[in-house]
């Protein structure tokens, strides 16, 4: 198996392409005031009622957050700009479906599995397994990204939704601009993805701070009452059952493991697989992932910042499991070690199904098996990881930090 190393991951020596893309974009102007991007959105999605207009506060913070991060490329301001704009339209689109469509908010959303762990902790594999059952409705990353299709807008001739294929646009340009990112966490069109996307359309999930340093979103965001944006998301799943079902869905977000209680409150008959890894392997391949993305969103990649940053992240995050985790009750919920995510699956999944009320049937099995069979660990490469070297901070340093969760849950260290 091809293992791929980074060495220029600090100071990284840009291609031809990836220089000439920053070049072009660097003297624009970029506006991030919130009124301009509240009447491009307008314009765009050809309806102007928000209905409430309780996201105010919410937007103009977050736009400030990004409009205070200086070491933002120009490139990234635009990309960050174009996501608002984005963010807005759909929740355009979606009060004007809700208008349309009263009928949509007595929907249920019954019985979700909702996968919850820590990025690169086997969330994407299991969501993904799980979502190979065609009993359940999990969120593709098209889908993601646009919700809701454009007033007008429909099939091509050959059947492809519009989304689609501006999503994959969107991935063809950053495989060339970031080629290494599909063997650390490869987005492609039709990948199932994290529901934390349609939280955004709230203004009110951490998803900002894995795009730029915001660390004043993140303590506004500390300070939201989540239950309030997490009723919001259980609306935006329901418009979702009503343009495209069913009603099962396949849920995962590592901002769940620090809102247990907003998800169990929202999603009272839920199953939820936790997924459990060392914080170290956790942490390396994150930070990793993150500078090497760096090299065309920031000015400056600093290592130093960035280790530090999600190692304390990523201790709330874990802390707030560990202090909450008995909110879920034991019947609904198993939680599952990362080294386990790597041949005994398929009985994950019948204890997993058999606490969701739910039968692993001949079909399912075979769809799970063919998943497996199709997606090997490493399927796209595997990355070497160099944390003294990069980071300069020893795996021992950083686990010692987290004595608490190995002793709360089966956790292998993994160097």
């Amino acid at each position: 198996m091809l293992e791929t190393t980074v060495d220029d991951l600090v100071s990284p020596r840009l291609t031809a392409t990836q220089q000439a893309v920053l070049d072009q974009v660097a003297d624009l102007s970029v506006d991030l005031s919130p009124d301009a991007l509240i009447d491009e959105a307008r314009e765009r999605a050809g309806v102007s009622d928000f209905g409430s207009d309780d996201f105010r506060p919410r937007l103009d913070m977050y736009a400030a957050a990004i409009d205070a991060d200086k070491g933002n490329t120009n490139l990234n301001r635009i990309n960050l700009r174009q996501r608002i704009v984005r963010l807005l339209t759909q929740r355009l689109l979606l009060t004007d479906l809700l208008h349309k469509h009263p009928e949509i908010h007595d929907i249920e959303i019954e019985r979700p599995i909702i996968v919850v762990g820590l990025p690169r902790s086997g969330t994407t594999h299991l969501v993904n397994l799980i979502a190979a059952d065609r009993r359940r409705r999990a969120l593709p990353y098209w889908e993601s990204q646009e919700p809701f299709p454009l007033r007008g807008e429909g099939p091509a001739v050959d059947g492809t939704d519009p989304r689609y294929a501006r999503c994959a646009a969107e991935h063809k340009g950053a495989q060339v601009m970031v080629p290494l990112l599909q063997a650390m966490h490869d987005r492609f069109p039709a990948a199932i993805e994290e529901e934390v996307e349609l939280l955004d359309l709230d203004f009110a999930s951490y998803v900002l701070e894995w795009h730029a340093r915001v660390p004043s979103w993140r303590d506004f965001y500390y300070g939201l009452d989540q239950n309030e944006h997490y009723a919001y998301l259980r609306t935006t799943l329901k418009a979702l059952t009503f343009l495209r079902g069913p009603r099962t869905w396949v849920l995962k977000s590592p901002q769940h493991c620090e809102q247990l209680g907003p998800l169990i409150n929202t999603f009272p008959d839920a199953t939820v697989a936790f997924t459990h890894r060392d914080p170290v392997a956790v942490i390396q391949s994150a930070v990793t992932m993150l500078a090497y993305g760096d090299r065309i969103r920031r000015h400056d990649v600093d290592p130093e910042s960035l280790v530090d940053y999600w190692t304390d992240r990523v201790e709330t995050l874990l802390r707030a499991c560990v202090r909450d985790r008995d909110l879920i009750p034991a019947n609904q919920s198993l939680d599952i070690a990362f080294h386990d995510l790597n041949g005994k699956e398929l009985t994950i999944l019948e204890k997993l199904y058999g606490y969701n009320g739910t039968g692993v049937t001949g079909d399912a099995k075979a769809a799970f098996g063919a998943y497996l069979d199709s997606n090997p660990r490493g399927k796209h490469g595997r990355m070497r990881y160099e944390l003294e070297r990069d980071f300069g901070r020893s795996p021992e340093d950083i686990r010692s930090r987290f004595e608490f969760y190995f002793e709360r849950f089966d956790v292998r260290k993994e160097q």
